[in-house]
């Protein structure tokens, strides 16, 4: 165990991480189970070493219900992941990893996207409440990969990346899914509408639709994605909209 407490030990951490700056040429930290140790702690290692992007691991478990699935309401679960950032210093460049848009995800592709619209109307993830400090992902080494702790549906994976990467918020690929799955160019398709169109972390999202087999929405008034197995929505997509990309219940205009 390390006494973050230390203060030798925080000196000789900071040191490290500025030789991994100078010498090696990282710019960014990630804080693994930063849950462990206090926000304070980590706000000393970024203000004294003044990494150009950090982003904390804090998974705790969802609320769930009496089924097994999540509640509908996870404002506790995604108030943690704000605290954190709060607490380093919001306008710093301190990020944390959006467990609550990757739990709600989970099970939302399985018949159930009415979950993606929250009781206030916007994203019910870290991305409706602050975007710009949410990095969003599908899986993770943690998750997915041979520790298989939490997966992704495995059929459903590219309707979590059409998610992530049209939506605000920063979008994390698992090394797995872009290199082992075959799924590069699909991702990549994908990818490029976000790059094209300017979509960033603050980007601003309209839901159009969330019922259980259909979520439609809006980006930027730029970008349009679908989700879910209901193929005919052409009623609902404004004129002058073309698909660029689609795949197995997913379409992206």
């Amino acid at each position: 165990d390390i006494d973050h407490l230390n203060l030798r030990v925080q000196k000789e951490l900071v040191e490290w991480l500025n030789w991994l700056k100078a010498d090696i040429g990282f710019d960014g930290w990630r804080f693994d189970f930063a849950k462990g140790y206090s926000a304070d702690v980590a706000k000393i290692y970024i203000d004294r070493s003044e990494p150009s992007f950090a982003v904390a691991e804090i998974w705790t478990s969802l609320a769930y219900g009496g089924d097994g699935k999540p509640n509908l309401n996870q404002d506790q679960h995604r108030q943690e992941l704000v605290n954190w950032v709060d607490k380093v210093g919001g306008k710093g460049p301190a990020t944390t990893f959006d467990f609550t848009t990757k739990g709600i995800l989970n099970v939302a592709v399985e018949g159930e996207l009415w979950r993606l619209r929250g009781t206030d109307g916007k994203a019910p993830g870290m991305i409706g409440w602050w975007p710009a400090k949410a990095v969003t992902f599908v899986d993770n080494h943690d998750t997915g990969s041979t520790q298989h702790m939490w997966p992704f549906p495995s059929d459903r994976v590219m309707q979590g990346y059409a998610y992530i990467l049209t939506h605000p918020g920063t979008p994390c690929i698992f090394y797995d899914h872009f290199f082992d799955w075959g799924l590069k160019e699909e991702i990549d398709r994908v990818l490029s509408v976000r790059t094209r169109h300017g979509i960033h972390n603050e980007s601003k999202l309209q839901i159009i639709e969330a019922d259980a087999d259909l979520y439609l929405a809006e980006i930027d008034g730029k970008v349009i994605v679908k989700l879910g197995p209901r193929y005919d929505v052409g009623n609902l997509i404004p004129g002058g909209f073309k698909v660029a990309a689609h795949g197995n219940d997913y379409a992206v205009w």
